[in-house]
């Protein structure tokens, strides 16, 4: 690979202190991390915030002389609803950028637009219904225990416990509840089953890494099994520390199969780039159902992505190469 400058982009975290500021501050353990390693791999790099200033942004990409962007902005000013946004910019000005397109940024981060094209598309996904206030349209059908999840945020935001729906008692003000602290809900069923993640690394043909499982060994009885925002972010929960990742060896071939293929269509169908984590998990009866589809999934070392691709046989450094690679033969065109 040539020597190239590499502009790092980011979103700017909100301060310490404010609601869900741990999942905010992340990227900037990514940015350190990916920053490390374009330095061992001889690449000339710098890092530029990315805010509704774009006059700013653009005028610093000249003067930088930037060839490639390696872009990790997951909002704007901390809005999910603008996570394609600096992608877009991006393709106006002609700069070729790691990861997904703006389209598929946008897209991939509604969780109705998700979940519509995945049982347009015949994959398989759990029932769900959308709630945007007042009067309750709820579809027949659907099997409590029901799950809120916000239509647009990502890194679990709105997802714990508090989120469960148990039985159409009381419904109605645990929605208003939760809609008037996170807007638009996807309402889905929940599904009791083995959580698994798959990532996927490449262009135009992902390949993909060795499948990992969530463990839940010595979850706490009383809860539901998710891994909400405190399974991830909240160090003192007894919901982080038991919510390991595992890279299981003795899955039936039938089942592995099943969720290479289904995470693999996820990626064609969402037009995914570069890279993706497909979050699945399979019903009471067995089967494959698509939980979650992570256009930009988190680049931390300690990552699920990271993690996937280690168990593969590359090193983190091997990994952000790859993925400039990538990048950088959108500049040859």
């Amino acid at each position: 690979m040539n020597t190239m400058k590499i502009g790092l982009i980011h979103n700017r975290p909100i301060p310490q202190g404010e609601p869900n500021w741990e999942s905010s501050l992340d990227v900037m353990i990514q940015v350190e991390a990916i920053t490390a390693a374009l330095s061992e791999l001889g690449q000339f790099h710098t890092t530029i915030p990315f805010d509704r200033d774009l006059v700013a942004f653009v005028t610093r990409l000249r003067q930088e002389k930037v060839n490639v962007v390696f872009n990790l902005c997951e909002s704007v000013d901390d809005d999910p609803l603008l996570i394609g946004h600096p992608a877009a910019v991006l393709e106006l000005i002609g700069l070729p950028f790691t990861g997904s397109s703006a389209m598929a940024l946008m897209v991939s981060t509604d969780k109705v637009l998700v979940k519509r094209a995945m049982q347009a598309a015949s994959l398989p996904t759990p029932g769900f219904f959308l709630y945007e206030g007042g009067e309750i349209a709820l579809p027949p059908g659907l099997t409590f225990p029901l799950l809120m999840k916000p239509r647009w945020q990502d890194a679990s935001i709105g997802i714990d416990q508090e989120s469960l729906l148990l039985s159409p008692v009381g419904i109605g003000p645990a929605l208003a509840t939760h809609y008037q602290r996170f807007g638009p809900l996807v309402v889905e069923e929940y599904l009791e089953g083995r959580e698994f993640n798959v990532a996927l690394l490449g262009y135009p043909a992902p390949q993909v890494m060795p499948l990992a499982e969530i463990d839940f060994t010595g979850f706490p009885a009383e809860l539901f099994r998710i891994v909400g925002y405190r399974a991830k972010w909240d160090e003192t929960s007894p919901e982080y520390s038991t919510t390991n990742r595992v890279f299981p060896t003795n899955l039936p071939e039938t089942l592995a199969a099943e969720l290479r293929r289904v995470a693999t269509e996820c990626f064609r169908l969402f037009d995914l780039r570069d890279y993706g984590r497909v979050d699945l998990r399979l019903d009471r009866q067995g089967r494959v159902q698509v939980l979650e589809i992570n256009a930009n999934p988190c680049l931390s070392p300690d990552a699920g992505f990271a993690a996937a691709v280690a168990e593969s046989g590359r090193n983190y450094t091997a990994m952000v190469g790859e993925l400039l690679r990538l990048a950088s033969k959108r500049m040859e065109k």
